[in-house]
């Protein structure tokens, strides 16, 4: 799946621009200004960046021509709350490919992040494989092997949200937040009864493993 690097000093929209992506099935990655997001796209592969202008350290303006020198196919989006013509103009003489001002439509931004994509020619298949296993999140189905398998749907979001980042640690918290929704009121403590049934499921399949990080929640590794 295609990784997109939010890069935004507002703590409340990049969890905002991550949970709508994360819903259509994008992995996410942040940065809370512009030096840090340099550091991110260095070390994590980026297919896409969503970037404020407005930020400290290092504004939107420098590290759209940072990213732009370092990848010139790389695309980016603009979602600021500046929207003058000259600020516009600017934007796409640095190397923006879509602008979009705040307040925004977070469904209208997943659109232009789906439009960046194709246009780019990045696939945006909602597909993830790893040896005999396949989870296609577009039909709700799981192959193994030649078996396939229906499993409840939160039992499937759980472990798609786990395999779309293998090694990743994730909170009882977050998987909440991404897999239940941020209005769920119920027991954090699902989570444990999910990744139990998840795990006698696929007791029997050596293709990945659900790991426990004490303290801290779970990670899916993948088995080689």
């Amino acid at each position: 799946m295609p990784t997109i690097l939010v890069a935004d000093d507002d703590t409340n929209i990049r969890e905002l621009v991550c949970l709508f992506l994360r819903n259509d099935g994008f992995a996410t990655v942040e940065a809370a200004d512009g030096k840090e997001a340099l550091a991110v796209y260095a070390s994590t592969h980026v297919d896409l960046v969503v970037l404020d202008i407005m930020m400290p350290i290092m504004d939107g303006w420098t590290l759209c021509k940072e990213l732009r020198r370092a990848n010139p196919d790389l695309p980016l989006l603009m979602l600021t709350a500046r929207g003058e013509t000259w600020e516009k103009v600017k934007a796409f003489d640095l190397g923006t490919d879509d602008y979009l001002t705040k307040p925004f439509d977070p469904l209208e931004m997943t659109a232009r992040v789906k439009a960046l994509l194709k246009r780019y020619r990045i696939g945006t298949t909602q597909m993830i494989q790893f040896g005999n296993v396949t989870l296609d999140r577009q039909t709700y189905k799981i192959m193994r092997g030649a078996e396939s398998l229906t499993l409840p749907l939160k039992e499937f979001e759980l472990l798609y949200k786990l395999a779309g980042t293998p090694g990743q640690v994730y909170t009882r918290e977050q998987l909440i937040d991404q897999v239940w929704g941020i209005d769920y009121a119920g027991d954090s403590r699902t989570i444990d009864v999910h990744i139990k049934r998840l795990r006698e499921r696929f007791a029997d399949t050596p293709d990945f493993r659900i790991e426990t990080v004490r303290g801290l929640g779970y990670r899916l590794e993948v088995c080689e």
